[in-house]
């Protein structure tokens, strides 16, 4: 085992984001030793993705708005002190890419291209203002330039994604696909907020689009893939012990899928900050506005 690719490996470990028991032992996880190997073996610094920070959910009972607030500020800056520490340990130290890009499947969850861009320049304006110079951002304007949203999905859909027959049987022959599946479907249901029908039609049109969200997000993993062909993957889902992508948890949250784009931030009296429902944050904290727009919530001390 090479001792430099452990030790980068032991500083990501008490984050793994895991479906079952996880694991701290790096022989455990010989997938992120290999990817991590490949960059301390050459002496170079160690190059990270994730998939993620897409836009906010279109739910306003579960956010605080469709901007980036105070969970993304310190999901990043977790990110960014991450890497810090891995140049502590190992010289060349790390850069971490965020492969931000709603717009891959902003129209199956239902929320405007016009939110995701402002999300994506909040997300770039966060970096940029706090310092976080461990980190990058890439999204579909480095790939298809400034063609306009629904020719980027198409084109990509085209090139990288599974078809929902492919899918659908993954999902019966394979507990960890139909797990996602279960997840995102969850998730679907729970950022609907204008359905007409009843709850049980809500239930088979939130399957229906589940199945399409995954597609798109295979394909859109599947395009990072290629171009950072070299790369720690890392990922915001759980993700079993073995896997060639490392789950990584950004805050503390009850629920092992709460992202920060799916809830908002509540710092209890000791200033411990925690994901939840923006509903329920409410009713238990404060709001705290940052540069005139809603944050997060505060619990009385």
């Amino acid at each position: 085992m090479s001792t430099a690719a452990a030790t980068v490996l032991r500083l990501l470990l008490p984050y793994h984001r895991t479906t079952g028991p996880g694991s701290p032992d790096p022989a455990d996880h010989p997938e992120q030793l290999g990817q991590i190997r490949a960059f301390t073996d050459a002496g170079e610094p160690v190059l990270l993705t994730l998939p993620g920070f897409p836009c906010k959910s279109p739910n306003t009972a579960k956010v605080l708005g469709h901007l980036p607030d105070e969970g993304e500020r310190l999901s990043l800056e977790f990110l960014n002190g991450l890497c810090a520490r891995i140049a502590e340990v190992y010289e060349p130290g790390a850069r971490l890419v965020i492969c931000s890009d709603g717009h891959i499947f902003g129209d199956v969850i239902h929320v405007p291209d016009a939110h995701i861009d402002a999300y994506g320049d909040g997300l770039r304006a966060l970096i940029r203002d706090a310092g976080l110079d461990h980190l990058d951002t890439f999204d579909l304007r480095q790939v298809h330039g400034d063609a306009d949203h629904d020719t980027k999905r198409r084109l990509v859909t085209e090139a990288y994604a599974p078809s929902v027959d492919a899918l659908r049987e993954r999902v019966r022959s394979d507990e960890e696909t139909a797990r996602l599946y279960r997840g995102i479907t969850r998730f679907l249901v729970e950022d609907t907020a204008d359905f007409a029908g009843s709850r049980s039609a809500l239930q088979r049109e939130c399957r229906a689009r589940a199945y399409e969200v995954i597609a798109r997000s295979r394909a859109w993993g599947d395009l990072i893939a290629d171009h950072f062909p070299r790369s720690v993957r890392l990922s915001i889902h759980p993700q079993p012990v073995g896997s060639e992508k490392f789950g990584i948890r950004l805050l503390e949250t009850a629920d092992a899928w709460a992202t920060p784009w799916h809830g908002a931030v509540l710092r209890d009296a000791g200033g411990v900050a925690r994901l939840m429902r923006r509903d329920e944050a409410e009713g238990v904290g404060r709001l705290v506005r940052r540069g005139g727009r809603p944050s997060h919530f505060e619990a009385a001390g």
